[in-house]
């Protein structure tokens, strides 16, 4: 596909179930120029995603995790930097020691969940100086959301002192945007950019993520500063 900076992208798909008993699969994702995890449900190929997400940031590969991409990322981190190794969410382990990604408060208890999710577009505000901001080119954005966990609020101190931080809120506080210091490309949203991205209008963080991508394979001085979206 063709895109603002003139490039066409190989897409290469992964079966998350198959990554962790396919060590040659999981060596060829460390080889590729940038890796998406996008949104999903449930227990299947969760912990293949992590595998995936572990070597993004491992190994220095832009990474972007879309909704439950996005809460693996965090699921991942905690087990991996904060010493957690039952960190969960509780959508796949219930009783885990370590809920960091559960219900929604509100939801809290709830048996019938039908019509319960976080739906539609919902402000977000973005930490200024952060590098999501820098994408957007500004402070305060609207994207479209489809989710029913969220980030637990009482492990974004240690995510923090890690590296791992909360760039963007939204105005009930919850957490929708994290990044993660000493990395090139390393972002996590629960809303879903996807809705908004059209041909000739790139959603500023898969454009970030394409940019991030060439500047791997080819070099800093390869490409400037991306563009925000208008």
């Amino acid at each position: 596909m063709q895109g603002r900076l003139g490039l066409a992208v190989r897409l290469q798909w992964y079966d998350s179930e198959d990554l962790p008993r396919s060590p040659a699969a999981l060596e060829r994702i460390t080889r590729s120029d940038a890796i998406l995890v996008p949104g999903g449900f449930g227990s299947r190929g969760v912990e293949g995603k992590m595998l995936a997400i572990e070597a993004a940031r491992r190994h220095q590969i832009p990474f972007l995790g879309v909704c439950y991409g996005f809460q693996m990322a965090a699921v991942e981190f905690a087990r991996h930097e904060l010493g957690l190794p039952d960190a969960h969410t509780t959508e796949v382990e219930p009783h885990t020691r370590d809920p960091v990604v559960s219900l929604l408060e509100e939801q809290q208890g709830v048996q019938s969940l039908g019509g319960t999710m976080r739906l539609g577009a919902l402000r977000v505000m973005l930490d200024p100086g952060s590098r999501i901001a820098e994408l957007y080119g500004r402070t305060e954005i609207y994207e479209r959301h489809r989710h029913r966990y969220e980030i637990h609020p009482d492990y974004l101190e240690r995510f923090a002192a890690r590296g791992l931080r909360a760039t963007g809120r939204g105005v009930d506080g919850r957490v929708e945007v994290f990044e993660l210091d000493d990395h090139p490309f390393f972002f996590g949203v629960q809303y879903h950019p996807e809705f908004l991205s059209r041909p000739e209008a790139p959603h500023p963080l898969y454009l970030g993520l394409i940019q991030a991508a060439r500047i791997r394979q080819e070099g800093p001085a390869a490409v400037a500063p991306a563009a925000a979206r208008a």
